[in-house]
């Protein structure tokens, strides 16, 4: 992902809890911003101090010139920052802080946390670390494990349970019936990854139920092949609780089906619902058909919008300390 110009900046930290998920997210933007970075892990906190600025996180300056958060804990770790250096580093927050967005420079959220505001970019679905380039490499490493399926190949990436969504052995039974109907019908086969969330007792019955099914299912041993499988699908089936994995698969430019899990929240409801209008996935009922999909590239445009911002911010304020450095 290449954006408008030179990211003028020389320094940039990403500061997370750690979760994946999060991480994921933030590398996604600063790679799609063209810089490189330092990532830094802070330990989960409790209470009203990591919302009002009162986080021992641990972190001292040199200041970054960038930086970038995701994710509720490290709301007070920027806002944090952002004070102690005076406001020379330039803060950008990756989902809903549940503070006022003036906080920061750049607010990212996706359109179902309904943040408003200026210095808010608002995407549909969430920014991440997939791009073409990536999935390019990924096929030509990956290609060997899939060379025997018959076509098409339906990547299944199943998600589990949250605090938002269920997923029970009678959710993975159905979901297992649904997929076997979809492969019979179209004559071709699965390439299965699970998550850690998943359960054991669910993965045993899917693949007791797919078991006769043309598939590939991975083993959760070597080297995790996800990109693999995004990138030689010819058609998605993605679980409804997982909003990462979801924007990941639309991304590809491939057909997507989202199987909604049981108690599907508000959130994943409204953003597959708005994937659905915007014709970049339907619903998985058991039937797939291919269709023109156009790649959805929602980190891109956010990696615009925060170089628009940062480079305003440094014309009003004629920062010389600032250097045009490229990292790409």
């Amino acid at each position: 992902m290449a954006i408008k110009g030179l990211l003028p900046i020389s320094s940039c930290w990403i500061v997370t809890e750690g979760l994946v998920g999060l991480e994921n997210q933030a590398i996604g933007l600063a790679q799609a911003l063209g810089t490189s970075y330092t990532l830094k892990k802070i330990q989960k906190q409790k209470g009203l101090g990591r919302f009002l600025g009162r986080s021992k996180h641990g972190l001292t300056a040199p200041w970054p010139d960038l930086l970038i958060t995701c994710g509720r804990q490290s709301v007070a770790i920027s806002i944090d920052i952002r004070k102690k250096s005076l406001g020379k580093t330039f803060t950008v927050h990756i989902q809903d802080p549940l503070v006022g967005v003036n906080q920061f420079d750049v607010v990212v959220a996706p359109a179902h946390d309904h943040v408003k505001g200026q210095n808010v970019c608002v995407t549909r679905g969430a920014v991440h670390h997939v791009t073409l380039d990536k999935l390019r490499e990924a096929a030509n490493h990956f290609r060997p494990l899939l060379a025997s399926l018959p076509r098409p190949v339906i990547t299944v990436l199943v998600g589990g349970k949250n605090r938002h969504q269920g997923f029970s052995p009678a959710s993975a039974y159905d979901f297992a019936h649904k997929l076997g109907q979809a492969v019979s019908n179209s004559g071709g086969s699965l390439a299965v990854t699970f998550s850690r969330r998943t359960g054991a007792e669910n993965e045993v019955t899917l693949r007791k139920e797919l078991a006769q099914v043309p598939s590939y299912i991975w083993n959760n041993q070597g080297e995790n092949p996800y990109f693999g499988l995004l990138s030689l699908a010819d058609m998605i089936v993605v679980t409804s609780d997982s909003l990462s994995m979801i924007s990941e698969s639309c991304s590809t430019g491939k057909p997507v089906y989202i199987y909604e899990l049981p108690h599907c929240g508000r959130r994943h409801k409204e953003l597959a619902k708005s994937l659905i209008d915007a014709g970049h996935a339907r619903p998985f009922l058991g039937t797939i058909e291919p269709w023109n999909n156009v790649p959805l590239d929602e980190t891109r445009r956010a990696a615009d919008f925060v170089y628009e911002h940062l480079i305003a911010k440094m014309e009003v304020n004629n920062n010389a300390n600032f250097e045009p450095r490229s990292f790409a």
